[in-house]
């Protein structure tokens, strides 16, 4: 897990964190105003992206990082390079939550990038890392 400046990233991955910045202004949040937006990176170099999706009953709420990967599946796409969140803390990076790391890891291990809006400072952070003890099917 890092800390890098956007401008010295891989130019794909600078893409992946514009567009995820992009769809952040797409989320519908009328309950925590909190938006949120992804992007995923497939291997073949197609980028899906998806923002958080609010609902009255907050447990059917899809955060936009699965937003992003359904998209992306429902395309035909399994194989995935990186993934990027943009949201906005003051303080710090919002990273994917739990259920978002462990639905990540189904499609393997990816590193995540995760930035505020003005896409100056990225977390880099692989889920290896972020899901240490990932639940592994048999």
């Amino acid at each position: 897990m890092s800390v890098q400046k956007l401008v010295l990233l891989d130019e794909r991955i600078q893409n992946l964190i514009v567009e995820a910045t992009k769809v952040r202004a797409k989320a519908y949040c009328p309950y925590s105003n909190f938006q949120v937006g992804s992007a995923v990176l497939c291997e073949d170099g197609t980028i899906f992206t998806g923002c958080n999706i609010e609902n009255v009953s907050y447990g059917l709420t899809i955060c936009a990082e699965r937003c992003a990967y359904t998209k992306a599946v429902s395309s035909g796409n399994r194989k995935f390079i990186a993934v990027a969140v943009v949201a906005h803390q003051e303080n710090y990076f919002t990273t994917p939550c739990g259920a978002c790391r462990q639905f990540i890891s189904e499609f393997g291990n990816v590193d995540i990038y995760v930035s505020r809006p003005k896409e100056e400072d990225v977390l880099v952070l692989p889920l290896d890392k972020a899901l240490p003890y990932r639940f592994d099917g048999i």
